[in-house]
């Protein structure tokens, strides 16, 4: 798992970005101020470290000094409130890997940060995948083959695909498929399901391949049937 260290003095910012970060799948550890940072490190190492400059007896970028005197490869993603150039130049030149500016989205501090373990190389190393008989699917790069031959299906289809794959071999309720694809969490007639569940079937299914099996009453479920011969 990418543990992810949270460096700021501000509680209500170390909550956010602890919410966020860990629902996102990272593990995440907290830090106060800079020396209580620079501790955790020596006790335990981290992935990435995301650090505000503007922290009182020890600001950002001295942290940053400090942790590159001994440390030249953790990762560390600048949260600042500055607009001056001069201070992304001086941050940069003392080994930030990134800046995010104060008030930031989460989606683009979470982009920032996907982006920086993919260039360390830890991003692709934690890339989620599924494998169900000749089909394959990696999440990460939004990519589906059968027997090799790549299958376009769109947003919706794909988390469809995914959520099935994600259970392979157990039943999934329509009330699961709802709530988990289209965000429907309350009774609902809708078809939107059985036409979805047609399309991806059209998609992926092929004459000695047909891995989406209907249960009446229930919902659906994904098998590898030669595997269960």
């Amino acid at each position: 798992m990418t543990t992810i260290l949270i460096v700021d003095d501000e509680p209500g910012v170390r909550d956010l970005l602890q919410d966020a970060l860990s629902n996102a799948g990272y593990v995440v550890r907290c830090a106060a101020n800079g020396a209580d940072g620079l501790d955790q490190l020596r006790r335990g190492s981290a992935d990435l470290c995301v650090v505000d400059i503007n922290m009182p007896t020890m600001n950002g970028f001295e942290f940053l000094e400090k942790l590159r005197a001994h440390d030249t490869k953790t990762p560390v993603l600048m949260l600042t409130a500055r607009d001056s150039s001069a201070d992304v130049e001086h941050g940069l030149r003392v080994g930030a890997d990134d800046y995010v500016r104060k008030p930031f989205s989460l989606e683009e501090l979470l982009l920032r940060v996907a982006a920086i373990l993919r260039r360390t190389g830890l991003e692709e190393s934690d890339e989620q995948a599924y494998t169900c008989g000749p089909l394959t699917m990696n999440v990460d790069r939004h990519e589906v083959t059968v027997d090799g031959d790549a299958v376009d299906l769109s947003a919706t289809e794909f988390r469809l695909l995914e959520v099935l794959l994600e259970r392979q071999d157990r039943v999934v309720t329509r009330e699961q498929l709802l709530r988990e694809v289209w965000n429907i969490d309350f009774d609902s007639e809708t078809s939107v399901l059985d036409t979805y569940i047609s399309y991806v079937r059209r998609k992926i299914h092929r004459d000695d391949f047909a891995p989406i099996t209907t249960i009446r009453g229930v919902g659906f479920k994904l098998v590898d049937q030669a595997a269960q011969k």
